[in-house]
């Protein structure tokens, strides 16, 4: 059984109507001396620092290049977690958007957690404000209360579970099977699909992706009649149109691995388009093609490329490894709270033997 939160439009449809969406930044664009020039600046920077990048799949390749060049890591949220507790840097620079800043604050606090702008959020953590949150749990005390990584430190503190997207299913089966009913946030298209695949009786938060909530089922349909060979790889934060025509259904890392493994020449993708610069240096002979978002002619403001992911940059990489202006802070208090759920998560993985680096799912 599936219950969405829209039931009180108080808490979380509001938010997501408060939710502003910026327009995707515009960054200069850098001739290849320019570039190189500023690549060995911020390398320098690093090594003076004992600092280590970690980028996401989402950002720019020019940063996702950057941190494999410099001994950092490019991964999805879980494995960014696990890279950035057993980092031995004494400061850990995130490219991506702030709940991994602060998911990386939180498992280090004795490390310095930097990234390229604060700005950098996210619509899932931006429609969960806290207070809203807390309210929804302490309306429904009978249920776990499990929560999507892509949300706050205040939300997370709240939480008795965080999940990513590659651990998400099997976290419900578990609780599922002891019995447990569950309170879900944010993603409720994320949350659907783990409901329909394990049957657990879950109460949705009234929260969506902007990027993923724009894929279209009629116009992945009309792509997929023009590559009849191709596999659809689907995200699951989108919508249930869109899941139902994929032919893998997963997390960025298990869609990059479709990439590889898979005996098809092309590949519909319906995620961040950020992730084919990883997709293209592990499968250079594959031919990839962006999911629809909205139709023939149609615009959004997402266009398949989240524009807080997109606020990461060379340029305001550089400027906060010289002023360290743009530091993730986290009262105490809700850091400890914080750390259960997210702690949990992680031993849950290493118990079963899920992710563990290299060969995460």
């Amino acid at each position: 059984m599936t219950t969405a939160a829209t039931d009180n439009p108080d808490l979380a449809t509001l938010a997501r109507d408060r939710m502003q969406v910026p327009k995707q930044p515009q960054w200069p664009q850098l001739g290849g001396a320019d570039k190189a020039a500023l690549k060995d600046r911020i390398k320098a920077l690093l090594a003076e620092q004992n600092a280590v990048l970690v980028a996401h799949y989402y950002v720019d390749g020019d940063l996702q290049a950057l941190a494999e060049e410099t001994g950092g890591y490019v991964a999805d949220s879980l494995e960014m977690a696990r890279f950035g507790s057993e980092s031995d840097a004494e400061t850990l620079v995130v490219c991506g958007v702030r709940f991994m800043g602060e998911t990386a604050k939180i498992l280090n606090p004795e490390k310095r957690v930097l990234m390229p702008t604060l700005k950098a959020t996210c619509s899932l953590d931006e429609g969960c404000p806290p207070d809203a949150f807390s309210a929804f749990c302490d309306a429904h005390p009978e249920r776990t209360v499990v929560v999507y990584a892509n949300t706050s430190a205040e939300v997370k503190a709240r939480s008795d579970w965080v999940v990513t997207s590659s651990i998400a299913l099997p976290v419900v089966e578990h609780l599922h099977a002891q019995g447990e009913k569950i309170l879900w946030a944010p993603d409720k298209h994320l949350g659907h699909y783990v409901q329909r695949m394990t049957g657990a009786d879950i109460l949705l938060w009234d929260g969506a992706c902007v990027v993923h909530e724009e894929f279209k089922g009629f116009a992945l349909d009309r792509v997929r009649r023009l590559h009849p060979d191709a596999a659809v790889l689907v995200h699951p934060e989108s919508p249930d149109e869109v899941v139902d025509q994929a032919d893998v259904v997963g997390s960025t890392t298990q869609l990059i691995k479709a990439v590889q493994n898979m005996a098809n020449q092309e590949f519909i993708v319906a995620t961040d388009e950020g992730i084919f610069w990883k997709m293209h240096q592990l499968a250079p002979d594959k031919h990839l093609i962006a999911a629809p978002t909205a139709g023939e002619g149609a615009t959004c403001e997402s266009c398949a490329h989240c524009p807080w992911m997109a606020m990461n940059a060379l340029q305001n990489l550089e400027q906060v490894l010289r002023s360290h202006d743009q530091e993730i802070l986290i009262d105490e208090p809700i850091r400890r709270r914080a750390v259960v759920p997210i702690q949990r998560m992680l031993d849950f993985a290493r118990e079963r033997g899920i992710g563990a680096r290299k060969d995460s799912d």
